[in-house]
């Protein structure tokens, strides 16, 4: 991405853009999915439009994201926009649920990756498997977590990393610490 480019990365338009891209999308299908027009989905993915609430409700379930990552696109200065995302100005990602806390580290989600940091709160399971299209790599900086990648069971600490490839995979935290992680995720799916 070009320095000049870097400015209108932080838009919703263009991290609306990227999602539907990474989830094979046309803007035909989106508009078609959220009943509403070709010309209206392209104005708001170009900043031209400014959805609603409601819109936007409707969006995040149309590509499968919580919709507390489509708010609080924090401003930074113009020489760190689209570079740095400084620790007070994360973006939290989804409900929260089950113990997970998870914060978005990329400046934007316009790249082949997104880069997410994740608390894993003491006695905390992951309910059923999942599965997404993904390639992703994790990286434990402190705590244990339990995996369980395909039928393998793993348990990995600080220092430990591991790779899931569109496996099914779960993940259990039985241990009194909270456990925090660094994912690498390819495409980006939040």
């Amino acid at each position: 991405m070009l320095h000049s480019d870097l400015a209108k990365a932080k838009t919703l338009g263009v991290d609306l853009r990227a999602l539907r891209k990474a989830r094979g999308l046309t803007l035909s299908d989106l508009a078609q999915m959220l009943g509403r027009s070709v010309g209206w989905v392209s104005q708001v993915e170009r900043d031209k439009s400014e959805p609603s609430i409601s819109d936007l409700r409707a969006i995040a379930k149309c590509l499968d994201v919580p919709v507390s990552i489509l708010f609080g696109q924090q401003s930074a200065p113009a020489q760190e926009q689209g570079y740095v995302v400084r620790a007070h100005a994360r973006r939290a990602m989804g409900p929260g649920e089950e113990g997970l806390t998870e914060e978005l580290l990329s400046p934007d989600l316009t790249d082949d990756f997104e880069m997410v940091h994740s608390t894993f709160q003491p006695h905390s399971v992951m309910q059923s498997q999942a599965k997404r299209p993904t390639q992703e790599v994790g990286y434990i900086i402190s705590g244990k977590l339990d995996l369980l990648i395909g039928d393998q069971e793993f348990t990995v600490g600080p220092g430990d990393s591991f790779r899931i490839r569109g496996e099914t995979y779960r993940w259990m935290n039985p241990y009194d610490d909270a456990a925090v992680a660094i994912w690498v995720i390819a495409p980006p799916v939040y």
